[in-house]
């Protein structure tokens, strides 16, 4: 039995409700299932995330925004590796001011969808997190705070989350300056997650997102002897990190009482079960878009179906279930 509020509003047994026995209401917003797009990926434009909501995203997490224009990590950012993707973008963004109407466009597009929006956010310190979650607040429905990037530099991202006192005061901030849901976006690169997780609980934090990328790591080009990446080293993602995300949320799941958003390697339903199993009420999906393409979000949300109806369960049954 879940911790936390998860309910569907149809019978599990009526195969014509395959996809309304995914509506769940998480931080006292309705979703119409929970399989989101996460932060970094399609998130740059209305256009985009109009046509990840159109193949079935739950919600839409924005590119992460900061105070000002930022350019971002020279290029190779991104290359494949065995098991998923290094990248290294380094928080590309145009800056709140100029990104606002973008994000007030993109609200309106995902309102007609039924689809809710999640701001991404981030800041080097807790009163570039309060400016820019002041400004972003009335345009969306959620903000997640960035402070687990691990390739960011400059006092960005899992600088500020790998230690809790920082972690605590910059959720609390935000906190103090807004009325939607924040959901704090955790790094797997600590000694202790559950201690992050407690302590951004601590502060206020409505939610949790598990896991960023992983690492950094590096890949050389052994013919011109250098760093692949512009930026030398970048954040893992992809398949091979699953085991680890669903570690971490497993474990977050027995520290906190607030609900968790996995986050990590999910490219099918069988995946995000298994997040769920281990604590999280709802998914994220990122480089999974490579693998499966645009429909990707259509695809797990009925594979997630399948399973439920097939088993006769509901969610709220198999989050967390591996705990009991």
């Amino acid at each position: 039995m879940s911790k936390f509020s998860v309910h569907n509003k149809n019978n599990i047994n009526d195969t014509n409700g395959k996809k309304d026995i995914l509506n769940l209401n998480l931080f006292g917003i309705d979703f119409k299932n929970p399989v989101f797009l996460a932060a970094g990926v399609m998130g740059e434009t209305g256009s985009a995330m109009r046509r990840i909501a159109k193949n079935g995203a739950g919600a839409v997490c924005t590119k992460s925004i900061g105070i000002e224009k930022k350019p971002g990590h020279n290029n190779p950012t991104m290359v494949e590796v065995e098991g998923g993707f290094l990248n290294a973008m380094g928080l590309p963004n145009p800056g709140i001011d100029e990104y606002i109407d973008e994000i007030e466009y993109i609200r309106k597009q995902m309102k007609d969808l039924n689809v809710k929006v999640i701001g991404s956010i981030y800041g080097k310190n807790e009163k570039e997190f309060e400016k820019v979650a002041e400004t972003i607040a009335e345009h969306v429905d959620l903000i997640e705070l960035n402070i687990s990037c691990p390739h960011a530099g400059g006092g960005y991202g899992s600088s500020i989350g790998q230690d809790c006192n920082l972690s605590h005061k910059v959720v609390s901030t935000v906190k103090n300056v807004t009325k939607v849901p924040v959901i704090a976006k955790l790094t797997p690169n600590v000694t202790d997650i559950k201690e992050i997780a407690t302590s951004v609980e601590d502060a206020g934090a409505d939610g949790i997102t598990a896991i960023n990328t992983l690492g950094p790591g590096m890949v050389i080009d052994i013919e011109s002897k250098k760093p692949i990446l512009g930026n030398i080293y970048g954040g893992m993602s992809g398949k091979a990190v699953k085991p680890i995300a669903i570690k971490n949320v497993y474990d977050i799941y027995s520290a906190v009482e607030i609900p968790i958003i996995g986050v990590g390697g999910i490219t099918t339903g069988s995946d995000a079960i298994e997040f769920m199993m281990a604590g999280a009420s709802a998914v994220q999906v990122g480089t999974g878009v490579y693998y499966r393409g645009y429909e990707i979000f259509n695809k797990i949300n009925d594979e997630i179906s399948e399973y439920l109806l097939k088993k006769e369960l509901k969610m709220s049954d198999i989050i967390g279930c591996v705990h009991n």
